[in-house]
């Protein structure tokens, strides 16, 4: 999972850093007044979301499975605590 994010970060950093030099350029717009950083980093965002789901994808179903497994673990974990504590109340029911 985490190595899925440094990748996701890994390309949102590579796009915000091609948009600036594009924007510094003067090939695209700089923004409205001092609005340029954000204009950078949103045109970063929607840049980089379509590449990372193209080019992530077989790192994106690992973490997917690795995500999956752990809330299956943790159910099962929930349900014998479950299971001990209902035992536990009826021993003690069953002695008053």
């Amino acid at each position: 999972m985490l190595r899925y994010t440094l990748m996701r970060l890994g390309i949102f950093v590579g796009c915000s850093l091609a948009i600036w030099g594009l924007v510094y350029a003067e090939i695209l717009p700089r923004g409205l007044g001092d609005s340029n950083l954000l204009w950078v980093l949103l045109l970063a965002l929607v840049v980089s979301a379509p590449i990372s789901f193209v080019a992530l994808r077989k790192e994106r179903d690992r973490a997917s499975v690795q995500v999956a497994e752990r809330v299956e673990r943790t159910k099962a974990s929930l349900e014998a605590n479950r299971t001990q504590e209902d035992l536990a109340d009826d021993a003690a029911r069953a002695q008053s």
